[in-house]
């Protein structure tokens, strides 16, 4: 789950992190008031949206006077802001966060992400803020130091104070770069997050060490613990058919491509979308139903799918385990005709019951292709999907003659 970088900044305060003074405001009129509130001379109009790049798309600009802030206010609210993260389409600015000016003599980076080799929070810290953090480690990793936390231990003053010297940190802001960064570090550990960005970390002009962004990613699994944080939540930020999903229980993300996918097991659903690629094909989406899915469940992921009308064709991969294929096909025959199907679709089970189930598909009259295993299924996908649109070519051709045939009459 993905929080505004206003609710993050919050939530650092909490934890002893230095931030800008600023307001969130929905309204050109709320950002005039707030800009009152701040004072001073010199305030920052920031888009809040899911997506890095704002900067660079036009979503964060200075204003040296209030009717400065009134007018790049109404410039930002309400825009389509385009940034590499939100690709072509862009995402509808409903929020904006409206912060006193800082004064930055230098920009650095922090990050914070969970490293599986060592099963261990890796702090990453950089002199280069300001920039992708993707570039740095591409064209300049040196310039990116690590610290891989003990979590019996945390982060240490020793550790922290070393990676801060690492990145440029003055001897006279060393103690209070040691604190942010311990703080950042319990920040991370208490609300389970899966990501914690500054960028840029700044030095201040009088040698204080401030957030001047926040990016925080929360791990969904463990939002259970944590409703203050489910209600930081903003559904217009996220992919409406995504929503639905988790009102399932599905795991569901959508792609770009026109073959819908449903697997149960991830692990499962990243390699069938390999193998659709493999052969050709572009996965419409990830779809996870888990090990408990009900015909209720697989009538609803049907749905999903379908309200994408990107998808041209389906593929069914089903490892039967706790999940039942018997279960899987009878959800897979309700489905179909209750959406009606219209679209390809190719099944391929295997594991439990698999016989029963494989004799629901072939008895229901539906026309489901079948498939023994995982290379079959992606060759058969495709090969159904380039069929249909060949077919569908030649009927488009056979109405245009018929409509110059008639012309001539």
């Amino acid at each position: 789950m993905k929080i505004h970088e206003y609710q993050g900044k919050e939530i650092f305060r909490k934890y002893g992190v230095p931030t800008p003074r600023g307001f969130a405001c929905f309204s050109v009129d709320e950002a005039l008031a707030a800009a009152k509130k701040l004072g001073g001379k010199v305030w920052v109009v920031k888009a809040q949206i899911h997506a890095g790049g704002r900067g660079k798309g036009g979503g964060v600009k200075v204003a040296k006077s209030l009717e400065e802030v009134r007018a790049r206010a109404k410039q930002i609210l309400g825009m389509q802001l385009v940034t590499h993260q939100t690709g072509p389409q862009g995402q509808k600015v409903r929020r904006l966060l409206i912060e006193e000016g800082a004064d930055i003599a230098k920009e650095l980076y922090v990050g914070m992400v969970v490293d599986r080799g060592t099963q261990r929070v890796v702090l990453m810290a950089s002199s280069e803020g300001g920039m992708d953090i993707e570039e740095v480690a591409a064209n300049t990793p040196q310039k990116i130091h690590k610290v891989f936390v003990d979590p019996a231990v945390g982060l240490t003053d020793a550790d922290a104070r070393g990676v801060a010297k690492k990145i440029g940190i003055p001897e006279a802001a060393l103690a209070q770069a040691s604190q942010l960064l311990q703080g950042l570090y319990k920040c991370f550990w208490d609300t389970d997050a899966s990501l914690l960005e500054v960028n840029p970390l700044i030095l201040s002009g009088d040698g204080r060490v401030v957030a001047l962004d926040s990016k925080i990613n929360f791990d969904d699994n463990a939002l259970f613990r944590h409703p203050d944080l489910v209600a930081l939540r903003d559904l217009d930020e996220e992919d409406p058919l995504e929503i639905e999903a988790s009102e399932y229980d599905l795991s569901y993300i959508s792609l770009d491509g026109n073959i819908g996918c449903m697997v149960n097991g991830a692990g499962l659903a990243m390699a069938t979308m390999d193998t659709i690629k493999l052969f050709g094909g572009s996965p419409a989406n990830f779809l996870d139903v888990g090990g408990g899915a009900t015909a209720e469940k697989v009538t609803a992921a049907f749905k999903i799918m379908l309200s994408n009308p990107k998808v041209k064709a389906i593929l069914v991969n089903i490892f039967g385990g706790i999940m039942k294929c018997d279960t899987i096909a009878a959800g897979v025959v309700a489905a179909a005709r209750e959406v009606k199907l219209a679209v390809p679709l190719v099944v391929r089970m295997k594991g439990t019951n698999e016989v029963q189930g494989k004799k629901i598909l072939q008895d229901s009259g539906l026309p489901i292709i079948s498939a023994d295993n995982m290379a079959q299924a992606g060759q058969r996908v495709v090969a159904a999907l380039k069929k249909k649109a060949a077919k569908k070519k030649v009927v488009k051709k056979r109405a245009g003659r018929k409509i110059v045939k008639g012309k001539k009459k």
